[in-house]
């Protein structure tokens, strides 16, 4: 009798629609994962009509998304591995923390309370949505340009342009907002609980080239974990950028997060 499959959350992060992750679904499922994919709360179910209303992702902020994935974990017959992207990389985290997943792992994932590091690179990445304080309540897209400097500073203009048309899409301004000033807030949405001693293992994953999450702020998130004796990993990738979950070099990544997870026994 085939033994029950171990469910996977895949969860996106800003400016990118879920259904990028259909690669590494289909890698996952076959190392005998059964790997789910959901959009953020507000999503459509296609880049196209998510484009074609931004009203419907408008004012989501960082505990909204965290609670859309709460409810669909819970939904579920045991607790999935997560991998997440981006802020979604953050979400992964919070959900550990939580002790809502039996492992994660966080690929150039957003800073979380307590990471002082905010490299000006990261500031021009988050740019686009913090220059009008309007914005808080609003979806914001990135142009080809913008997407260029924050995903695909790594890659050639033609494919960064090329995963632009294929896979942006607004995304709330809201949670920039709250990243911008989480060290300043006693109960920002982004305080994790890193000196969990019961959760799940984690492994982050960085881009060494990244502008949106510079490797500074990953080391840094490591430091956060350094007071729980739960596994916690890093892994570099020198010559990537934010794009490296959707660019030609994804099979690398995720072949690195399939062999940590199955050395830690999932």
């Amino acid at each position: 009798m085939e033994a029950p499959r171990i469910p996977l959350v895949f969860i996106h992060g800003l400016w990118v629609h879920g259904s990028s992750w259909a690669p590494w679904m289909e890698v996952f499922e076959g190392a005998g994962y059964a790997p789910v994919a959901p959009g953020w709360p507000g999503d459509a179910p296609t880049v196209e009509g998510t484009r074609a209303a931004p009203d419907a992702l408008a004012g989501k902020g960082f505990d909204d998304i965290v609670e859309h994935y709460k409810t669909i974990i819970t939904g579920l017959d045991t607790l999935p591995i997560l991998v997440g992207h981006s802020f979604g990389g953050t979400v992964a985290e919070k959900l550990l923390g939580m002790n809502l997943g039996a492992a994660a792992v966080a690929i150039d994932a957003a800073q979380i309370k307590g990471v002082l590091p905010v490299p000006i690179a990261a500031l021009r990445s988050a740019f686009p949505g913090l220059r009008n304080p309007a914005n808080l309540h609003k979806a914001v897209s990135l142009t080809a340009e913008q997407f260029r400097y924050g995903f695909g500073n790594a890659l050639t203009e033609q494919e960064s342009d090329e995963l632009h048309e294929r896979w942006s899409i607004p995304g709330p301004a809201k949670p920039l907002f709250e990243a911008s000033v989480m060290n300043f807030v006693p109960h920002s949405p982004l305080k994790v609980d890193t000196g969990n001693e019961r959760r799940g293992p984690l492994l982050l994953i960085m881009g060494g080239q990244d502008h949106t999450v510079p490797e500074a702020i990953t080391k840094a998130t490591l430091k956060q974990y350094r007071h729980s004796a739960a596994v916690t990993d890093i892994e570099e990738f020198p010559d990537r950028g934010h794009s490296l979950t959707i660019d030609h070099g994804w099979p690398d990544v995720a072949a690195v997060a399939l062999k940590w997870l199955k050395g830690q026994g999932f």
